[in-house]
């Protein structure tokens, strides 16, 4: 898929609803961790069934099983570095983060806490190239967008500091928004290698369950078995639609760049986060006009930093034009 085939206005569309169903995932993964009382064993399931609906992918499509021969050829030929499959650690904790913070935070504020982690990241992975795209330039418009979302952030959670909101807990969705730029920059190069987004997410998640599984033993020695299972099956579906949201990132990444990807992505998150926290909220934490306000305006930071920004060319390129005539 190039910039060509793929518009950038549709992959900004797709991203946004993408974004939708992190919110949802959210929701659903904060929901299973305070019924458990155990957000580590919640992560689990929620990356395990993943696993398990990617499992039977790669069985019924070969495209998949081929990617997956492509990577570890490169990686043994170390024309991959091993950190590029590495970007399902980042995705474990980012589902982590949801099974201990979202409960008690509010699915907006968690929201723009992994808003602010997730643009510093993707301005910074865009400038030093990590991602597929390669390198992209901190223009005016990407860096004014950068600078209006977390803007966004700010005023949207200004009206919930002080409030009994514990600030360190806030800590974890944003060094999971950090994370999670550097995960979509990764899992965009994978994918590349495979030929196959499928491989791409296939990889993340078995990556992010092992690394949740040997968390989950040093929970369980240390606080013994969580609460029994929920009965509700959409208490399970967080699986199903981070694989979406994997496999979508891989694609998007190479047209839109870290940042703007995680700006569109940001923007579906918290209008979605908003619409939960209104009609069905879990934290006791009301919803304000600052709330709202910050919600419009990263909407408004996604539209400026896709403007394209064309330099106007020096005084001396000029006079080397002009020189060289028509």
């Amino acid at each position: 898929m190039t910039s060509r085939s793929f518009p950038l206005w549709l992959a900004l569309v797709v991203a946004i609803i993408c974004g939708a169903g992190v919110a949802l995932q959210s929701r659903i993964n904060g929901e299973l961790g305070s019924r458990l009382d155990d957000g580590v064993t919640a992560a689990l399931i929620s990356f395990g069934s993943g696993l398990l609906i990617l499992i039977v992918a790669m069985a019924i499509a070969p495209t998949g099983r081929r990617g997956l021969g492509r990577v570890i050829a490169a990686l043994r030929g170390r024309e991959l570095p091993w950190w590029y499959v590495a970007g399902g650690a980042a995705g474990a904790f980012l589902v982590l983060s949801q099974g201990v913070a979202a409960a008690v935070l509010g699915v907006a504020l968690f929201t723009v806490a992994v808003v602010a982690g997730q643009t510093v990241s993707g301005l910074v992975l865009d400038r030093i190239g990590l991602g597929p795209g390669g390198r992209r330039p901190i223009t005016p418009a990407r860096l004014a967008g950068a600078i209006i979302a977390l803007a966004a952030v700010t005023w949207a959670v200004s009206s919930q500091f002080g409030d009994g909101v514990p600030v360190w807990l806030m800590l974890l969705p944003l060094i999971a928004g950090l994370g999670l730029g550097w995960q979509q920059a990764v899992n965009g190069q994978v994918r590349v290698v495979a030929s196959s987004a499928l491989t791409a997410t296939f990889v993340n998640f078995a990556v992010g369950t092992t690394v949740l599984l040997v968390l989950m033993a040093i929970d369980w020695s240390i606080r013994g078995l969580p609460k029994p299972l929920p009965t509700e099956p959409w208490l399970y579906a967080g699986g199903a639609i981070g694989c979406i949201f994997i496999a979508a990132a891989a694609l998007l990444v190479r047209v839109t760049g870290v940042l703007l990807l995680g700006l569109a992505t940001v923007a579906g998150q918290l209008v979605t986060a908003l619409l939960l926290d209104l009609f069905a909220p879990t934290s006791s934490q009301p919803v304000t006009a600052t709330t709202i306000g910050g919600t419009l305006l990263a909407l408004v930071a996604v539209a400026v930093a896709s403007i394209r920004w064309r330099r106007r060319p020096s005084p001396v390129a000029r006079r080397r034009r002009a020189r060289k005539g028509p």
